[in-house]
């Protein structure tokens, strides 16, 4: 009788693991299928929103994205000194979050084809019973510039405690190998 319950508790433990493993995070992507996204040679990374805790966060992200994307050697990813002085210049009050007529008026100015916004909605480490890991989850989406129209959005999740940190502890991977694993996702997803 033990032995049953025994063997459906370690069944639904091996289940559940299972699934699990299977998890996928971020599976939400938006391509809009008129835009030719091969014409686009220059990109603005905007300063990114941040709902985390960690004040420096969108900061350090947008650092990221900015060197990630220039490795790609698929665009020509604007100076961050250079995009600031247009965003003050044009008066934007929420550079996170432009209007489209916004985005038409940078583009010209900094003569990109598209611009890139985001949040950063978490940023550090989170716990779990004694277990601690970082997380990162990240949403960016770029808007053309003729028009200011979104036309790829995408969002990221890494990091975390895993089934295997919660058994057997562990801190998790450092916060710069999992914000360059989303950033490198969603680099992934813009190029699919």
């Amino acid at each position: 009788m033990q032995e049953g319950r025994l063997l459906r508790k370690l069944a639904v433990g091996c289940a559940a693991l299972v699934l699990a493993g299977c998890a996928t995070t971020g599976a939400g992507v938006y391509h809009n299928q008129d835009m030719d996204f091969g014409s686009i040679q220059t990109v603005a990374v905007m300063p990114l929103a941040n709902l985390s805790r960690d004040v420096q966060a969108a900061e350090r992200v947008r650092d990221v994205l900015t060197t990630q994307l220039l490795a790609t050697g698929a665009f020509y990813v604007l100076p961050p000194g250079e995009v600031a002085g247009v965003v003050t210049k044009a008066g934007i009050g929420n550079p996170a979050a432009p209007s489209a007529d916004q985005i038409v008026a940078l583009c010209s100015a900094l003569k990109a084809d598209a611009v890139l916004t985001g949040v950063v909605r978490e940023y550090g480490d989170v716990r779990s019973g004694s277990a601690t890991a970082n997380v990162i989850s990240l949403g960016l989406q770029m808007s053309e510039g003729q028009t200011g129209k979104v036309v790829w959005s995408a969002s990221s999740t890494q990091g975390g405690i895993g089934w295997g940190d919660r058994l057997f502890g562990g801190g998790g991977e450092a916060l710069n190998v999992v914000t360059e694993k989303a950033v490198n996702e969603l680099i992934k997803k813009l190029f699919e």
